[in-house]
């Protein structure tokens, strides 16, 4: 088996939206979905971009990605590393390509010197949430996440 990660390019935004979609319908969302190959290409190739990605490869095939920025702690007066997103294909699952993704981007955090690298996961992924307390992630359960969309976002910004 061989596993390769490298920064996603504008010519993958295809596959990451086919990606983005089936992670929306594993996590029961698919009608969620509104962007399209340009918003991706867009969003996270052109040149103001704050967000990156990557691709993990099996033997030159994409089998998932990972969708990520950089946030700032004030607390600790350092950046942090927010993974907004990582999947790996169902079939490919188990062969340490999540972990491998994970590491790299822990890789990252700490080469860019980042006091944090947090992320969110659904409470019904049990999969997951085993997966991420395996490698040592801790659960925040004292924080709620909120969220303004939508015409509920654009009406507090124009009142």
């Amino acid at each position: 088996m061989n596993l390769h990660i490298r920064p996603a390019r504008r010519d993958d935004a295809a596959q990451i939206l086919t990606f983005i979609t089936d992670l929306a319908d594993y996590e029961k969302a698919r009608h969620e979905v509104q962007a399209s190959i340009e918003d991706i290409e867009r969003s996270l190739f052109d040149e103001a971009s704050t967000t990156h990605a990557l691709i993990c490869s099996r033997d030159e095939q994409p089998i998932g990605f990972a969708v990520y920025f950089y946030s700032y702690s004030t607390w600790l007066g350092r950046h942090g590393l927010y993974l907004e997103d990582l999947y790996i294909a169902p079939q490919h699952r188990g062969t340490g390509a999540g972990k491998l993704m994970l590491r790299h981007l822990a890789r990252e955090a700490v080469a860019r010197q980042c006091g944090r690298f947090e992320w969110s996961v659904l409470d019904w992924n049990e999969p997951a949430i085993r997966f991420y307390e395996s490698i040592g992630a801790q659960r925040q359960g004292e924080w709620v996440r909120y969220r303004l969309e939508g015409e509920a976002l654009s009406a507090f910004a124009a009142g």
